[in-house]
């Protein structure tokens, strides 16, 4: 009888092993980017920047950086996990061209920014008649939530400054379009911000309001059918004002902050104008009602716009504030909707919450932390952060169903990117085969198989 020695088996471990690919799962998101057209499209965009000597594309290592974000990385020099990796990824170029590339798109300024913005929103459109029923403008309208993040910068790097939370850092303005219950989101918009600036700044409002319609296909970049959504921070004059400008008729939901005329408002609205709150699923909210204000609250705010207020029960051991009143929490939000219940505005309001959700996939893909010095290279960080977060989106919608189709980046790279495989070339083809007793295989085989059955770009 052998004498154990441990919970687990003992391994001897050799170098020198032949024909083993590790994150071969990846392939997804390389398949990702042939049907879609965005190594195309980034490489056409970064073409002024490419010298006439050039080994390397400009696009490709623009393109094989997202790609390593993607998979988990969180600096330049991470793109080495993929130059590990020729027969999937194909040639990487070394850290110091990456890091000139950066530098020569960071001295580009808009101009660079823009020519990589144009690409995404020419693929995204494509992305989307790809996607067709699952599309996020299925149902006919887009709904796009703004909202600021706070990364945290260890070392004084250019516009760090001490934000409202007192950490140390900067506080990005972002925009992301929701793909509703049954899908996540992809980033619309990223503006780099000094860790002080105000999470009411209209103009910066506008700004990532302009970055985010730009991305979206030419019939939603203005009218009814899009909808802008953001917390308090959007409540203010100039931001509305902006919204409902002549030309732009944009559909909004704002949330807005309880001022004394909203809180004496509130105090004087009947018991009988109080309707009940929902769920998502039709079902009465525990604890939480709404109704709409109107009169003196509304002077001085375009004409048309709606003020709906909420109360609930707070949550055991949740302080009230002071503009709460009668012992309920009290949230406000503004719209232009008409002709939709009050309760269903505020449901949809509500569902804002999900943009929380996309900001905790931006921290896992690279957001956690900017690793460069200038602001303006860590703008270009930005961009490809969200080309990163772009992929992850993109993927599950055109090649995964069910509940996968939710899963966030690190359920992602868990469970199919960091799938290993073994290398067979034959017939001058190269094969990947992929771990039998993995237990996604098969996941990763029919997302492949989806992939392959779109039409090739161009």
């Amino acid at each position: 009888m052998k004498k154990r020695i441990g919970s687990y088996p003992r391994v001897r471990t050799e170098g020198g092993g032949r024909g083993v690919v590790s994150q071969a799962g990846g392939v997804l998101l390389v398949e990702t980017v042939r049907k879609t057209g965005l190594d195309q499209a980034i490489s056409a965009a970064l073409a002024p920047w490419r010298k006439p000597r050039a080994v390397h594309d400009p696009g490709k290592i623009l393109l094989d950086v997202a790609l390593a974000v993607a998979l988990g990385g969180d600096c330049l020099a991470d793109v080495g996990m993929l130059r590990a990796e020729p027969a999937v990824f194909g040639p990487v170029a070394s850290d110091p061209t990456v890091s000139r590339l950066v530098d020569a798109l960071a001295a580009g300024g808009k101009r660079a920014l823009t020519a990589l913005r144009q690409a995404r929103a020419q693929v995204r459109e494509y992305v989307w008649e790809l996607a067709g029923d699952v599309a996020p403008d299925a149902a006919g309208q887009v709904v796009v939530d703004l909202d600021g993040v706070l990364v945290i910068a260890h070392s004084e790097k250019q516009d760090a400054a001490a934000t409202w939370k007192k950490t140390f850092g900067h506080h990005p303005l972002m925009g992301f379009v929701d793909h509703g219950r049954g899908g996540s989101g992809e980033p619309v918009a990223a503006l780099l911000r000094p860790g002080n600036a105000g999470s009411n700044t209209a103009a910066d409002h506008i700004e990532v309001a302009r970055l985010a319609l730009a991305q979206l296909p030419k019939k939603y970049r203005r009218g009814r059918q899009t909808l802008l959504r953001t917390d308090s921070g959007g409540g203010t004059h100039e931001f509305v004002d902006w919204l409902c400008a002549r030309g732009r008729w944009l559909s909004y939901s704002v949330g807005m902050t309880i001022t004394d005329a909203i809180h004496h408002a509130v105090l004087k609205v009947p018991a009988s104008a109080w309707t009940p709150a929902v769920e998502p699923d039709g079902e009465i909210r525990d604890g939480a009602w709404v109704a709409e204000l109107d009169g003196d609250c509304l002077k001085g705010w375009p004409k048309g716009m709606r003020l709906i207020v909420r109360k609930e029960r707070p949550h055991p051991g949740a302080q009230l504030r002071l503009t709460d009143a009668d012992g309920m929490r009290l949230t406000c939000f503004a719209t232009n909707t008409k002709n939709t219940p009050i309760a269903a505005l505020e449901l949809r309001h509500r569902q804002r919450a999900r943009a929380e959700d996309r900001i905790r996939a931006a921290r896992a893909t690279g957001l956690r932390n900017l690793p460069l010095h200038d602001a303006a290279q860590n703008q270009i960080w930005l961009e490809i952060v969200q080309i990163a977060l772009d992929l992850l989106a993109w993927m599950p919608m055109l090649a995964l169903t069910g509940t996968a189709r939710r899963w966030e980046p690190r359920r992602l790279r868990l469970r199919l990117f960091s799938a290993a495989a073994q290398l067979v070339t034959t017939g001058r083809r190269r094969i990947v085969r992929l771990a039998r007793h993995w237990p996604w295989t098969g996941l990763i085989t029919e997302a492949l198989q989806r992939l392959a059955a779109l039409p090739n770009p161009g």
